[in-house]
């Protein structure tokens, strides 16, 4: 992961260019071990802020293509680089970045290009020659980028890991599509990801297969395991974080293995031909061969108490942290910042995933695997038992995967990126979708036999050298904010009530138009945002609240424990919404 920005047809781009770089700068904890700009015309400027996980050695970037054609700018990870080199034999590549094979594809598939990458991504791309640019977001929206235009100068367009590089320049900014691309060509964007599953109408008969579930998960993870860095996994003790642990210790542990399997047959070798040993320590799997794993919540926390389970079983090197409320409540101006948005779910999960982020880093760990999309794929949030029919439980979850870059993708990358921490989701793989969204919702309902995500849980049920304790692996699901202690939540609310009063409810901010704070807690975050980001309505423009399915009889907040089949759920009657 890094921070991108770039701006086209921009009048003076060399009197821009201090501009640019002042903006670039704003996103620097995305990208802190590196800085690259580069004017790649008379027109048009691109600067990079780089995290370093792959090619660490000649990965900096932009990347010019060998003919000085073109130029580009990549945030992400493409998985599947290897495979895409050995289809451009004649290319002369530079580095062994995981980016660069982009634009040999490129010239090869124009903008058909980014159905053939499979990865995390948001790039830009200038050809000199034709003085065109093309921007792209990988099909979930798992990384971030912005579209700004202004009136002032119409025919400029800018580009942006995040928002707040574009406030300035910007009276109309939105969150690039994900699974589209730009062309400056047209100034149009067009969808490229096309899966079968994409329409929601269109309902799945295909029973479960839990073997294909089980196996299709591993390869997810596997992929993800690419770096040259330390590396970990966020434990909350949850099913999803639980299970992305326990598939990536097995791997680790494999590869590690491998690693002095393949040190010792060349110890051997070494010693026949010289007859000197010259084995020594080995590091294996870059840099280490057991996996650490990571968990923060309140004292007593109930993710806590389940994480410490895990890792025991899995056989992780286990790092548990706390936070208190009032080190919770300090973090959420800087939150807020990161994050770009007033929602109140997410605001809720993002502090303590902040607060943890650092403790990560600082422990020099870069890269850690996360649990998000699974609750969207099989209907996890405990709402969905309310749902009507198989058909509207599908229709559910199609929606929620298509929205998750306003919401979970938004914050497992902006609340680990604040501190240049990258996070990868196996789940949200385009493999693995496109098995899971094609099973027969019935199969997937939530029923009085079948707990939430059942189908996953059958999937790893294995009773042969099972993946996790049955304790844990059908343990009900928590909303991660509600899974670091009941408390925090509560916390919020209370504080709110303090700081916001009965009239502000009653006197909602005239440029706000319709989209009012419904509860205390929300109009202090959006408080917050405005405060931040100067009021701008480009800005607010690109936020969704995330709330449960009104029309199914769910509670307006959104904390699991109001849901109806939880098992320590409130009485909603005698809290505030």
């Amino acid at each position: 992961m890094c921070g991108i920005f770039a701006a086209f047809r921009v009048k003076d781009v060399e009197s821009f260019k201090p501009k640019a770089l002042q903006y670039s700068k704003l996103i620097r904890h995305r990208g802190p071990d590196w800085s690259g700009n580069m004017i790649t015309s008379q027109d048009c400027i691109m600067c990079h802020e780089r995290l370093a996980i792959v090619g660490l050695d000649a990965g900096a970037q932009p990347i010019v293509s060998p003919d000085d054609r073109f130029t580009l700018a990549v945030n992400g990870e493409i998985y599947n680089h290897i495979q895409l080199r050995t289809q451009f034999p004649d290319y002369k590549f530079k580095s062994l970045s995981d980016c660069e094979p982009i634009i040999p594809l490129f010239q090869k598939y124009d903008l058909d290009a980014p159905q053939h990458l499979d990865g995390m991504f948001a790039w830009v791309l200038h050809d000199k020659t034709s003085d065109r640019i093309v921007a792209a977001r990988d099909p979930i929206g798992i990384t971030t980028l912005y579209l700004g235009k202004s009136s002032k100068s119409p025919e400029t367009r800018f580009f942006a890991s995040e928002l707040k590089c574009l406030i300035d320049e910007c009276d109309e900014i939105e969150a690039f599509p994900p699974g589209h691309i730009y062309d400056s060509n047209s100034d149009e964007i067009v969808r490229y990801y096309k899966p079968s599953w994409w329409d929601a109408n269109k309902i799945p008969t295909e029973p479960v297969d839990y073997t294909k579930v089980r196996t299709t998960l591993e390869l997810a993870v596997r992929k993800r395991l690419m770096a040259e860095v330390p590396y970990g996994v966020l434990l909350s003790g949850g099913l999803d974080s639980s299970l992305i642990a326990s598939i990536a210790a097995r791997e680790t542990k494999k590869a590690a293995e491998n690693a002095i399997k393949s040190h010792q047959q060349g110890i051997d070798a070494n010693k026949e031909l010289s007859g000197v040993d010259t084995s020594g320590s080995l590091h294996a799997s870059g840099g280490f061969n057991q996996l650490h794993s990571f968990a923060i919540g309140l004292p007593g926390a109930p993710d806590l108490i389940a994480a410490e389970k895990v890792a025991h079983y899995i056989g992780t090197i286990h790092h548990s942290h706390t936070f208190t409320l009032e080190e919770g409540i300090d973090a959420l101006d800087d939150v807020i910042y990161h994050l770009e948005t007033y929602d109140v779910t997410t605001i809720r999960a993002s502090t303590p995933m902040y607060l943890l982020s650092r403790k990560i880093k600082a422990q020099g760990v870069k890269m850690v695997l996360s649990g998000e999309g699974s609750d969207e794929i099989f209907g996890g949030y405990l709402y969905f038992a309310n749902a009507p029919s198989a058909d509207s439980f599908h229709q559910e979850c199609v929606q929620r995967v298509k929205n998750l870059h306003y919401a979970d993708c938004l914050r497992a990358n902006k609340s680990t990126m604040a501190w240049g921490l990258e996070a990868r989701v196996p789940f949200l793989d385009k493999q693995f979708l496109e098995v899971c969204m094609n099973i027969d919702p019935k199969d997937k309902l939530i029923t009085k036999d079948h707990i939430e995500k059942y189908v996953l849980r059958k999937a790893f049920d294995t009773k042969e050298n099972p993946y996790l304790p049955d304790e844990i692996l059908w343990r009900q699901k928590e909303q991660f904010s509600d899974g670091v202690g009941y408390s925090w939540i509560d916390c919020l609310k209370d504080t709110a009530e303090k700081l916001v009063s009965d009239e502000d409810m009653k006197n909602p901010k005239p440029e706000w138009g319709d989209d009012i704070p419904q509860t205390k807690e929300a109009y202090w975050y959006r408080c917050k945002f405005d405060k931040m980001f100067a009021g701008s309505k480009a800005a607010a423009s690109t936020v969704m609240r995330w709330i449960p399915k009104a029309e199914w009889g769910c509670h307006s907040d959104p904390s699991g424990r109001y849901a109806t089949t939880h098992d320590h759920k409130v009485d909603a009657s005698s809290t505030s919404s």
